[in-house]
């Protein structure tokens, strides 16, 4: 089997958490806090960047309609 990323030719970004300037890398780049990352890792339960830059779209849309 060969893997997805070499058959599509495209490359996820993964999230990592494990070092603190991992994490603060990834909260500035987008825009919330570490502890606002790490609970849209904990809820998407992914560590890919589409994914969880959706999650935190829809949960900035959830508060703003609110």
């Amino acid at each position: 089997m060969k893997n997805f990323n070499q058959t599509t030719g495209i490359k996820e970004e993964i999230i990592l958490l494990s070092e603190e300037t991992d994490r603060n890398y990834w909260a500035n780049r987008l825009g919330v806090s570490c502890e606002a990352l790490k609970s849209a890792v904990r809820a998407t339960r992914s560590i890919t960047l589409d994914q969880i830059t959706a999650y935190l779209n829809q949960q900035k849309n959830t508060i703003s309609i609110s």
